[in-house]
């Protein structure tokens, strides 16, 4: 059992708290913006609150955070409040927000600055796989730090890999948001294309999901797409973000990415038709409007 904080206790940050606590067996303190939502998990989970990152920081072996974006992060990590001014010589953290690999590596040499570790460690596997302990993490660090922090995070995770130094999880994640993109406008196009042509676009799924077409975007999500229902998973305003953090790293790094530009765009319409809060298979909307 370890002394563990959890910072952030959003749609995925509550469910990965409790798999520390219920799974893991750890001593677990979170940290939440609005602090009844963090006495609220400690209520239901047993665990204790905090009313800043400092305080919950306070001695832990390891200290997880997962929030919105870059400033998100730096505002719980940094400053006399933050994470990095509570944590104990050779403390862990361990960041599963979904951010740029410029803030991993800037915060990975503030880390060592405070004599702590920094682990990028952004997961895939959206809501059902934080509420189910099946996330997969992308790690960039140390691997010595990760090696001991590995059997902590394996509380909500079905995988978990070290991908390279720091901001490689990130790096990693980018790949998984451009992946998923290019998928998800393919299986919207299809079924867009069997409605069109008068086909029974589910009987149509079913057909060709066993074979060289499928993918996880088709298996769960064709049905609620023939729907029209878009409540479920990641919604489309995250992806956006994501997508944005991908296309700024492609203009560092000279990677071309004109199929993730143009399905971004895409999202950008979903969004104009008031499908910010749609899951990420809303771009079927635009098609069939």
């Amino acid at each position: 059992m370890a002394k563990v904080a959890f910072l952030g206790l959003g749609v995925m940050g509550y469910p990965m708290a409790g798999h520390l606590k219920a799974k893991g067996g750890h001593d677990v303190t979170v940290y939440n913006r609005t602090f009844a939502k963090a006495e609220s998990w400690a209520k239901q989970h047993g665990g204790h609150a905090a009313k800043t990152p400092r305080e919950a920081a306070q001695d832990c072996d390891f200290v997880f955070a997962c929030v919105g974006n870059d400033d998100d992060l730096r505002s719980v990590v940094l400053g006399p409040d933050g994470a990095f001014a509570g944590m104990k010589k050779g403390a862990i953290f361990v960041d599963n927000t979904t951010a740029s690999a410029e803030v991993a590596r800037e915060l990975y040499a503030k880390a060592h600055e405070h004599g702590v570790h920094f682990i990028d460690a952004p997961v895939s596997g959206g809501q059902a796989g934080a509420e189910n302990g099946a996330l997969t993490v992308m790690c960039g660090g140390d691997a010595d730090i990760y090696a001991k922090a590995e059997p902590v995070i394996t509380a909500f995770a079905k995988a978990v890999k070290l991908l390279g130094p720091s901001g490689a999880g990130q790096l990693t994640k980018m790949v998984n948001q451009i992946c998923i993109a290019g998928v998800v406008q393919g299986l919207a196009e299809g079924i867009a294309f069997a409605k069109r042509s008068g086909l029974d676009a589910e009987a149509v799924i079913e057909a060709i999901s066993k074979g060289a077409a499928q993918s996880w975007q088709m298996e769960n999500r064709y049905k609620t797409m023939n729907a029209n229902t878009y409540t479920f998973g990641f919604a489309v305003d995250w992806m956006r973000k994501d997508l944005g953090i991908c296309l700024e790293e492609a203009r560092r790094n000279g990677a071309h990415l004109p199929m993730t530009a143009l399905v971004d765009q895409f999202y950008g319409d979903v969004q104009e038709m008031g499908g910010g809060r749609w899951d990420t298979s809303s771009l079927l909307a635009r098609l069939i409007k």
